[in-house]
């Protein structure tokens, strides 16, 4: 054991001398190496980090909670037909009135109408491509925002369509800057003015599709009076939040019966409209990582398969240099498995600064899209030991055989060398 520690002390000791001595060609060697445990390690860290991201936003939203729609979110098992998506008949308040009423699995029910690219004024400032969302009671029970000042609208303000806003954080800062709390102060957008009754905190996009941020939320029934909602262009979503206990595929199964009843569907007829849930999204989303994380793997195969030729070829010119002191080592009585184990072990040793040096490029990835972008990324442990067992591998593979060639030299014929 003592022997074997021995060796690999030494062994490390040549492999960064190695780096001092040959700096440019080293560093030629190891770079595909560092590029194929980069790819490696930053695309499982990626992934790992947007899918913990996602996960954790479905779950902040509900798995209960199904979205419906004229508009599927998936193909429905074929080719995605808009053609006849958009001739379906949107929803209507009465669309809502009946799953509430009738709903026995229904905990929450609520319409939101979108009204994309407003421009909303005050006074001198004004800030466009924003959107606007119309909604009806319990909306706020259905998604994840929070409140930064003033408050959120009480059933009243909601059922009585009164000109009241609450702003994104992005709207907020345009529209009011250097104002810290701009309640009580008015908006105007779709032609008429609304009061500021509350702000939200930052939050970003969300996985429904809502973009709180860059958006302001306003009464349904505030947008019926100056918008056809009924339009086949308008977008509107009826969201169903299902009882304690229940599943979202219970509740989309009653919430279909009732949609189909109230709009007077025949038995057998397709639904004209959609019931989308946010597993949908997942499944999709695991399918496009896995192609990613397929793309690349294969992306660092082969970088890691020209390192593994650079540290080869280094390693040959290391047993060629060192030639005589092999022979030498041999003549004293050093045995084949040492001579195999010492350079065995600097290749490995090259290998793993070369690992070391893609997984910090990694990290410093991960601080940049975390602190510069606001995109949490984490570099796990699990993800750290696999490049650097990666890196092992690749140093056994591409050192075997030049270890090997040192460790069958013949002592008298290795002396005597040039």
């Amino acid at each position: 054991m003592r022997q074997f520690i021995r060796i690999s002390v030494t062994s490390f000791k040549m492999a960064l001398q190695e780096l001092r001595v040959n700096k440019l060609r080293t560093f030629l060697s190891l770079l595909g190496v560092t590029i194929g445990i980069f790819c490696i390690v930053a695309v499982s860290t990626v992934l790992d980090s947007l899918e913990n991201n996602i996960r954790n936003s479905v779950a902040s939203l509900g798995n209960d909670v199904i979205y419906i729609s004229k508009w599927p979110w998936t193909d429905e098992g074929g080719e995605y037909k808009w053609w006849e998506y958009w001739r379906r008949p949107v929803l209507k308040y009465r669309d809502l009135r009946a799953v509430e009423q009738q709903g026995q699995t229904v905990r929450y029910a609520t319409l939101s109408y979108s009204e994309g690219n407003l421009t909303a004024k005050q006074n001198q400032y004004e800030l466009g491509g924003i959107t606007g969302y119309a909604v009806t009671d319990h909306f706020e029970k259905m998604q994840n925002f929070e409140i930064a000042e003033g408050r959120y609208f009480n059933s009243t303000e909601l059922s009585g369509g009164n000109n009241r806003v609450v702003l994104g954080f992005d709207v907020t800062q345009s529209l009011f800057p250097g104002i810290a709390n701009p309640t009580g102060k008015s908006v105007t957008f779709l032609g008429k003015k609304f009061t500021v009754i509350g702000t939200l905190k930052k939050m970003g996009d969300n996985v429904a599709g809502f973009n709180f941020d860059r958006g302001l939320i306003f009464p349904f029934l505030a947008a019926a009076a100056v918008k056809d909602v009924t339009d086949l262009d308008a977008d509107i979503t009826m969201m169903v939040k299902a009882k304690k206990g229940m599943t979202s595929d219970e509740i989309s199964y009653e919430t279909e019966g009732i949609l189909r009843a109230n709009r007077k569907i025949q038995p057998g007829a397709k639904n004209n409209f959609s019931i989308n849930k946010l597993s949908q999204i997942t499944s999709q989303l695991d399918q496009m990582f896995g192609m990613i994380d397929a793309v690349g793997l294969f992306v660092a195969f082969f970088s890691l398969l020209v390192g593994g030729f650079g540290i080869a070829n280094i390693m040959f010119v290391s047993v060629k240099e060192r030639t005589k002191i092999i022979g030498l080592k041999k003549a004293i009585g050093a045995r084949r498995p040492a001579i195999l184990t010492e350079f065995l072990i600097e290749a490995i040793a090259l290998c793993l600064i070369g690992g070391l040096i893609g997984i910090l490029i990694v990290l410093l990835l991960a601080l940049v899209l975390t602190y510069g972008m606001h995109f949490p990324v984490t570099l796990s442990f699990k993800n750290i030991m696999t490049g650097i067992s990666i890196s092992s591998f690749v140093g056994i593979l591409a050192g075997y055989i030049p270890a090997r060639a040192a460790s069958r030299l013949d002592p008298v014929v290795a002396i005597r060398s040039t």
